[in-house]
């Protein structure tokens, strides 16, 4: 047999950040055999069993979406009811969602690619405060593209992904990723490695009982975040019959194999937007980064919209009911025609 040429990958410089929610890809492998149901299944249940059942303190959780965008915000009210403490976030454009957790004491260590900002809207209050003070750590950063590739390892059952981003910025140096020799062009090559949620959060705009979900608009990270976490909740603005998805098959981005809840929570994302459905409700993203300036604020909040609602409904209700819904649903459409 003839010899390839190709020699073992020599590191040569290591970032300094902490590696967090990488698996070894055969123990994943494994995990996944043991614990994923193939069989398509009902998975329906409410945010409160979803949380309970699938979210432990101590997990690395990462939330679908772009920063202010189709975000699981039902589940993000949700974790900080239930007390969940110590989980490592996935900062990957996250904003609203990472602001709320890391200000309600959930989430304590984040690597960052985009986070403690809230975009054109200005800086994160509550979050950055935490992260100054020493309650939040960052312990790693890594780029949006980083994140991108990440997931994409970790769908993929590989340990890393080679890539020629990184080398040579301080992002690098704060990154959990190593450069190697390229064994067949001797030159370096970034080595990212993989991520493996225990727990990933995405909202859709339908999907069946099983989890066969669709969503409009882009996938951002979501196709690869759907098929590297171990567990993955879903939330949606509607449960459609299973027949709908069968006569549209290619618009089914998430299969139902990968799905272990499904979450009917209609005005799920807000305040966030839910593209084609409804517009960012900047008046209480406004209300959120006015009261959050103080530490007193944030418990005022979440009293308020969290602690003392029994239903998701029912903080609806309180951010404007119907009234202020159908101008989010007016605005989407309006701008939508622009």
């Amino acid at each position: 047999m003839a010899k390839s040429g190709c020699s073992h990958l020599e590191t040569i410089e290591e970032g300094q950040g902490q590696l967090v929610g990488f698996r070894d890809p055969d123990e994943n492998r494994s995990w996944v055999f043991e614990n994923k149901p193939r069989k398509a299944e009902d998975k329906r249940m409410s945010a409160k069993e979803a949380v309970s059942k699938f979210v432990n303190s101590g997990d690395f959780i990462a939330s679908g979406g772009f920063g202010h965008v189709r975000v699981s915000m039902a589940i993000i009210y949700e974790l900080i009811r239930q007390r969940k403490q110590g989980l490592t976030m996935a900062g990957k454009t996250a904003v609203h969602d990472i602001d709320l957790l890391v200000a309600s004491g959930c989430v304590d260590k984040v690597e960052a690619a985009y986070s403690f900002g809230h975009e054109l809207r200005g800086l994160s209050n509550a979050s950055r405060r935490a992260v100054q003070t020493g309650r939040c750590k960052v312990v790693s950063e890594i780029s949006n593209a980083g994140y991108q590739w990440r997931f994409l390892g970790g769908m993929m059952g590989i340990p890393f992904v080679p890539s020629r981003i990184l080398a040579g910025t301080d992002t690098f140096k704060k990154s959990s990723a190593k450069t190697a020799l390229c064994p067949f062009t001797k030159k370096p090559v970034t080595l990212i490695p993989s991520c493996n949620p225990d727990v990933g959060i995405i909202h859709v705009h339908r999907c069946d009982k099983f989890g066969n979900a669709q969503i409009d608009g882009s996938l951002i990270e979501d196709f690869e975040l759907s098929r590297a976490s171990r567990r993955l909740i879903l939330t949606t603005e509607k449960i459609i019959p299973h027949r709908g998805i069968q006569l549209q098959p290619w618009r089914t981005s998430i299969p139902f194999y990968h799905v272990d809840a499904v979450v009917e929570v209609p005005w799920g994302a807000h305040p966030c937007q839910m593209p084609l459905q409804y517009f960012y409700d900047e008046e209480h993203i406004s209300e959120w980064l006015s009261i959050s300036k103080t530490d007193e604020g944030v418990q005022e909040y979440l009293d308020k919209y969290v602690f003392s609602v029994d239903s998701f409904d029912h903080y609806l209700r309180l951010v404007g009911g119907q009234k202020k819904l159908k101008h989010l649903q007016r605005m989407e459409k309006t701008l939508g025609r622009l």
